[in-house]
């Protein structure tokens, strides 16, 4: 880190010692002091001008010819920056490389910055942890903390691995995983993550994960490995790069060639090499495409880190223009349009100890609605002891309770082995679990659970997006999902899916669609997640294995930050085509105007490296904007 530094600093002073020489050399020039106009000494004095910006380009650009790597754009920089030395054009050759390293300065800083956005969600780390080992709390490195062992922290101190919380409820600032800034009341025995800063209170913390396997780890991985997935439109700027490059170098060697070729066929035509050699040199100078090869990577980099700052993790820049592009968007309903977060509202069982069983049942299972009915119902001192379980996804939990069967779960698992249930449950709008005995129904479970907060106006929001369909897709009751759907203004909804019926739909929506994007949570949404054109995953509270199956990670619970992230995306995109028509449009003019003998290099340096600068402030606002 040093190193970078002091190559910054140093980097930095060669930008000013050039740019102080450069423009003391044009007032000289302007000035017509005798001794400044002795060619020699005009030569020496650019000469030690240019030194402080070219010459480590030009070393570069040896280094490339040397791998021969013809094409890159330090290479047409130093061929550019001496031949305006070759035909006279002191103060021109300097200003090009010293253009070409402050747009280079400048977007080494927005690179910065979008890091440190990036790291501004991953504050603090922490170099050590207090460990209990055998009844003392000892100091430990966070990578030797083993999974069960139990560590301490302190108010104001920050928790260095993902753990399940063993004190009492304590209220942490999770912004550091979430976004957001307002502080998390947690309750004793629920999950807390690495990143977490205790507020309030001492508190204690069984570590569930490895340091290397924490949230806040993950995190990290997610936007490095983003940085190295391109986006279609970066990936064709490249190539396009790469193909034009020689190209334009062929145009130049034409451009003085041709005119020859031409009086040797016609005398009359006055041919002169050095006008012609200093017309190809502008237009070499105004061809390099160092706008579009630095501002459109630096773009989506930006982008990435100005989304990571809001609390929006894209896992490639590729999926910045994929959700940029979404205008259907279908929602996974139970902890992704609603709180999750379920309570007991009433029950209907002929034997009281029937309910006690299934609550002990639920125990076994990690399903948020098997989480509600063992929180929510007392047993007391009754206890069984539950021989085997099997848990299906979609469909509930199948047990063996002293050779007795029980089936726990969804109104769809006890069709499954064709037992009745009553008529009038099926058309409850409420969320229900169903219990059968020994192949016969004994009761059921009425569950509530509330919409978010943020979802009045989201499907409003999502219009303005862009976003023309949404649709609900849900493996509770058609009835129920429906009247989630209403109440929110989504126009479709479909519920009693299994999450292969979840993946049908989605293919079906995307024949229709322009491109589709899915927002689930669960471990049963990751087949759709992958599916889709676009996976969001709610993060805070979403699955492992939905947040790793995703493209893009959303650090709340709150669905209206999809609207951010699509709103960002669109921005992110708006500022990348800027860049590209305002390189090409400005470049082909000058470029025409150069041929014909119109431009002079200064218009040239401008089509260039001013351009180049142009596209490079215009991609770092996206860092500095704070919405």
């Amino acid at each position: 880190m040093e190193n970078t530094y002091e190559e910054s600093e140093q980097s930095l002073l060669g930008i000013i010692l050039s740019a102080f020489l450069l423009i003391l050399g044009l007032v000289l020039d302007a000035t017509h002091v005798s001794w400044f106009a002795n060619t020699y000494v005009r030569y020496l004095w650019y000469i030690v001008a240019f030194i402080p910006v070219g010459k480590d380009v030009v070393q570069m650009a040896l280094h490339s010819l040397w791998h021969r790597e013809w094409m890159g754009e330090q290479v047409l920089m130093s061929v550019a920056a001496i031949g305006a030395f070759a035909i006279g054009e002191l103060p021109e050759a300097v200003a090009v490389m010293l253009l070409y390293c402050i747009g280079e300065a400048l977007q080494d800083k927005a690179v910065d910055k979008a890091r440190d956005h990036i790291k501004a969600m991953l504050t603090l780390q922490t170099h050590a942890v207090r460990v209990l080992k055998n009844d003392e709390w000892v100091s430990e490195k966070p990578e030797n903390v083993e999974i069960g062992d139990v560590v301490e922290v302190l108010p104001g101190e920050q928790l260095a691995l993902d753990g399940c919380l063993i004190t009492n409820e304590a209220t942490l600032n999770m912004a550091a995983i979430t976004g957001e800034s307002v502080p998390v009341l947690v309750q004793s025995g629920k999950e807390v993550f690495a990143g977490s800063i205790a507020t309030n209170a001492k508190l204690q913390v069984k570590v569930t994960r490895k340091a290397d396997q924490s949230a806040i780890a993950r995190i990290m991985n997610m936007v490095e490995e983003a940085a190295e997935r391109k986006a279609p439109t970066d990936v064709f700027i490249r190539r396009f790069a790469n193909k034009y490059t020689p190209i334009v170098l062929i145009l130049a060697l034409l451009t003085v060639l041709l005119p020859f070729v031409y009086s040797l066929i016609s005398p009359q035509f006055n041919y002169e090499f050095s006008t012609w050699l200093h017309r190809a040199f502008i237009f070499l100078v105004i061809s390099c495409p160092c706008a579009l090869v630095i501002s459109v990577p630096l773009t989506y980099f930006a982008g990435i880190g100005s989304a990571a700052k809001r609390g929006i993790l894209f896992k490639g820049s590729n999926f910045i223009d994929a959700l940029s592009e979404v205008d259907t968007v279908v929602f996974d309903k139970t902890g992704t349009l609603t709180t999750g977060s379920f309570k007991v509202k009433e029950w209907s069982f002929d034997n009281p100890n029937h309910l006690k069983t299934v609550a002990i049942i639920e125990q076994n299972s990690t399903h948020p609605l098997a989480k509600a009915v063992a929180n929510g119902v007392e047993t007391g001192d009754y206890k069984v002891e539950v021989d085997t379980l099997k848990e299906l996804a979609g469909y509930g939990i199948e047990a063996l309770i002293a050779g007795e069967k029980w089936l726990v779960g969804t109104t769809k698992l006890l069709e499954k082995h064709a037992i009745a249930v009553p008529s009038h449950l099926t058309s409850l709008a409420s969320t229900l679990v169903v219990c059968a005995y020994n192949d016969e129904y004994v009761g059921h479970i009425v569950l509530e659970d509330e919409l978010k907060d943020d979802t009045e106006h989201l499907v409003e929001a999502l219009n303005a997006v862009g976003v023309h369909k949404t649709v609900v897709l849900s493996g509770d009751k058609q009835a129920l999902v429906e009247n989630i759907a209403q109440s929110i203004g989504i126009e479709e909804a479909h519920g009693n899916l299994l999450p292969e019926g979840k993946v049908a739909h989605l293919e079906r929506l995307k024949t229709d669609a322009n491109a589709v994007a899915f927002v689930g949570d669960g471990i049963n949404d990751a087949p759709v997640l992958a599916v889709s054109d676009v996976g969001v995953a709610m993060g805070a509270m979403g699955s492992d294995v939905a947040i790793e199956t995703a493209d893009v990670v959303l650090q709340t619970d709150k669905p209206m930050l999809l609207v951010t992230a699509i709103a960002l995306t669109k921005r992110i995109k708006s500022v990348v085509w800027q860049n590209v028509y305002l390189s090409i449009g400005i470049k082909v003019v000058v470029m025409l105007l150069g041929i014909l003998g119109i431009a002079n290099i200064w218009m040239a340096v401008f089509a260039d490296t001013g351009v180049t600068l142009l596209a490079v402030l215009n991609a770092s606002k996206l860092i500095w904007q704070k919405k």
